[in-house]
């Protein structure tokens, strides 16, 4: 009898998005149910990221989770080491997988789906964000309504070197600037990429969630 009513409850993904000074948090059982919120937390994340998730959740508990999905960089280097550890620790004791996704692919997913009308199935979107030393982070994705694929995996370019892969292109894009502020808000892509993996069939292992940092923190 206790299983009928364990099957109709539909489970949730949860999502965390920790590479900015601005905290996102998403959660949803992809069937109407879900919830977004994004915090500025600034140098507090270490201190209030455990409060504000048990938090967050509620009233779900951490059983009703079928999988989990952080953003993993490139971005702040403390915050996404901050939000891998907290994602994989809550992974471990959970039992379920573990997705870790480029924020720039979460950039660009979002503001696809935020500008549908801006973004045709034909052009790539190249997504750049502030790196320290005059450099970049840069990755180019092309984003159908159910698969995301990389064009140019997420690296780290001087400004002059991006200029030029840009121009090299043979292909239409749109080149999106992000500042790092708003990082938090895309944490609903960083959901939704991983759903889509869920729904392929991927369970990712522990070790594959690893951190991008793409530079040393100094």
């Amino acid at each position: 009898m206790g299983m009928g009513v364990r099957e109709q409850q539909l489970e949730y993904g949860l999502a965390l998005h920790t590479t900015s000074p601005q905290l996102g948090l998403a959660l949803s059982n992809f069937q109407g149910s879900e919830k977004i919120q994004t915090w500025d937390l600034g140098r507090d994340l270490s201190s209030d990221l455990h409060r504000l998730l048990q938090a967050f959740i509620t009233p779900q508990t951490w059983s009703d989770f079928a999988f989990i999905a952080v953003a993993k960089g490139p971005g702040s280097f403390t915050g996404t080491r901050i939000g891998v550890a907290t994602a994989r620790t809550l992974a471990q004791q959970l039992q379920i997988p573990l997705f870790a996704i480029s924020t720039l692919s979460a950039i660009a997913h979002y503001y696809k789906t935020q500008n549908p009308q801006q973004f045709s199935d034909s052009k790539r979107i190249a997504v750049q964000i502030p790196a320290r030393r005059q450099q970049v982070f840069v990755g180019i994705y092309h984003l159908s309504a159910t698969e995301l694929t990389v064009d140019l995996p997420d690296t780290i370019m001087t400004e002059t070197e991006w200029e030029d892969t840009l121009n090299q292109l043979s292909f239409p894009y749109q080149l999106l600037k992000m500042k790092e502020e708003q990082f938090g808000e895309t944490v609903s892509s960083v959901l939704e990429l991983a759903y889509q993996q869920w729904q392929q069939g991927k369970r990712p292992t522990l070790q594959e969630a690893q951190p991008f940092y793409g530079q040393s923190p100094v």
